[in-house]
């Protein structure tokens, strides 16, 4: 990698996730086994939502596009982080880092914004069924999913640009697997405080508005199923909204804990196996967990499989 100081950057070293050589074949096995449960999970809950009428709900439209925007973001990142398991040389090009950033904030982001959307369906559906079909029509959920990918849009290209605009220097610039780790982990001359500020500034909007949406939506529900009297009528309610709670905590859980505490608690292990799990690990667990955790799903993939 040819740089010097103050000049431009043109590739990046990526740190592998281990320095011994005997564990990159295991390690390329089983995130290549990740990866694949992944596509498939995701893919097939795609393809169950689009072919059964009876998940033809605003709630199963939301879930097939957490589907693909997994399979999205997943594809992003775990393709190059398995050739560089079997490469000599693992380098990337400053232009496909920013590109790999680019497109990963786009879907991490669009995700978050999505759980906020599937909690105000969830808040509609148990706190207002009578008007469920009024309120979450066609029309809105095509604006909602819009609105969503537009968020991610805008977020990943105003951090994108901010970041591809900076001068990193050093004889030595060390990246990581994912570029989305690049503000925590290359070496630069005086922007290192502007570029954590920035990240903060960013991930906490991102982070903390689709949060406290989450919150307060089901602060609503809670309210609303402990008025429910009957046992059963609250089991059920409690159960239309299990996968999606499990979802939002693990998904923003792991977010939290990769961003927002301070640099000196952690280190560069621990900075590598949280990346490693809301990049290729959450991916793989959503679909698991809505086809585990859902009847009706369930029932749709029992009748699909006993057709075939």
């Amino acid at each position: 990698m040819a740089t010097s100081n103050h000049s431009s950057v043109t590739d990046f070293i990526l740190e592998g996730l281990t320095k011994s050589p005997e564990l990159q074949l295991l390690l390329f096995l089983l995130f290549l086994g990740i990866y694949v449960v992944t596509v498939v999970g995701n893919l097939g809950m795609i393809l169950l939502i689009f072919v059964t009428s009876q998940l033809h709900s605003p709630m199963y439209y939301f879930l097939s596009h957490l589907s693909f925007i997994d399979l999205c973001y997943s594809s992003v990142i775990t393709p190059k982080m398995l050739v560089n398991f079997v490469s000599e040389r693992n380098i990337i090009s400053f232009l496909e880092c920013m590109t790999q950033l680019y497109f990963f904030l786009i879907f991490v982001i669009a995700e978050g914004y999505l759980l906020m959307a599937m909690a105000y369906d969830r808040y509609v559906a148990i706190c207002s069924p009578l008007l469920y079909n009024i309120i979450m029509s066609h029309r809105v959920c095509y604006i909602m999913m819009a609105v969503v990918y537009s968020l991610g849009l805008f977020g990943a290209t105003v951090h994108t640009t901010y970041m591809s605009r900076l001068s990193f220097c050093g004889s030595h610039i060390v990246g990581h697997y994912f570029c989305d780790l690049l503000p925590l982990l290359t070496l630069s001359c005086s922007s290192t405080h502007i570029i954590r500020t920035l990240l903060f500034i960013i991930g906490g909007v991102n982070t903390l508005a689709p949060t406290l949406a989450v919150l307060i939506s089901y602060a609503f529900i809670l309210s609303s199923i402990l008025r429910i009297r009957s046992t059963e009528g609250r089991s059920k309610a409690f159960g239309t909204c299990s996968s999606h709670l499990m979802a939002v905590g693990i998904f923003f859980g792991s977010i939290a804990f990769m961003y927002f505490k301070p640099p000196s608690s952690s280190t560069m292990d621990q900075e590598k196996v949280s990346s490693v799990f809301y990049t290729t690990v959450i991916p793989m667990l959503n679909p698991l967990i809505y086809s585990l955790r859902n009847k009706d799903v369930k029932n749709a993939l029992r009748k699909m499989v006993g057709g075939m």
